[in-house]
């Protein structure tokens, strides 16, 4: 029997390929531990039914996980503490975070892998205290795989494969500035000079409107072809975007 939890986009549980109803209470529980990993019962009981009483929150944790290994046999673990899941079952998250971590670490990863990270929300519609600290980590985790695939996309001198993960990255966290640094770095390597000042001059603005705040001197000279070195652009394309500046302001 193959059990494989899907927990991007939306909660789904299928064995051997077809799609099993499961309960919410029962959902929440095979969540946390597809996310958390292996926990004691005290701990689970706290974290599911934070609003119950300590001996309330147990007798409801002792419900749920009867019912899960007599209506879904096979899909926890066989000790009766801590609770876990089978170490078979699939999840879609563990794939993400090892796909995530090669890119950090340089590994060149597939187109498709490279996507999975555009649009991989963890659990939409899910309000938990829990489970919101786990979509931040995930999104964090998410932005800088994209980061790290732009870097590669540069070094390979694959400016427009680099913007489009750098785009995605700042679309996620849209006040991210190394994200829109990436971004400008692709356009001036591709050549799109007036692309990059329009992209500086968005970010610009909007962290001006929604925070206050500038961009750091160091994203300015970007554009202006002060610090070509720090942003890991040629030459003649610092030097490119410098000339396009003045035009633009003339």
């Amino acid at each position: 029997m193959e059990w494989e939890l899907r927990l991007l986009g939306c909660w789904q549980l299928l064995r051997n390929g077809t799609t099993v109803p499961v309960g919410a209470r029962q959902q929440r529980l095979i969540a946390a531990l597809a996310l958390l990993g292996q926990r004691p019962r005290s701990f689970l009981a706290g974290l599911l039914w934070p609003e119950s009483t300590e001996q309330q929150a147990s007798g409801s944790l002792r419900a749920t996980v009867f019912k899960l290994r007599h209506q879904l046999p096979g899909l926890l673990g066989d000790a009766a503490e801590p609770v876990s899941l089978a170490p078979t079952v699939v999840v879609d998250v563990d794939g993400l975070r090892r796909s995530a971590e090669a890119a950090r670490a340089g590994h060149p990863l597939s187109a498709r892998q490279a996507e999975r990270f555009y649009s991989a929300e963890l659990l939409p519609g899910w309000y938990e205290d829990w489970v919101i600290f786990e979509q931040e980590r995930l999104r964090e985790l998410r932005i800088a795989a994209l980061e790290a695939v732009a870097q590669r996309c540069l070094a390979e001198d694959d400016p427009h494969a680099a913007i489009a993960a750098a785009m995605h990255a700042a679309a996620i966290e849209p006040l991210r500035e190394s994200a829109h640094a990436l971004v400008i770095r692709g356009q001036l390597r591709a050549g799109n000079a007036a692309g990059a000042h329009r992209t500086l001059e968005d970010f610009r603005r909007r962290l001006r409107d929604e925070m206050g705040l500038s961009p750091s001197r160091r994203l300015e000279a970007a554009i202006g072809g002060n610090s070509a070195d720090d942003f890991g652009l040629p030459g003649p394309l610092a030097a490119k975007a410098h000339a396009d500046r003045i035009l633009v302001h003339r």
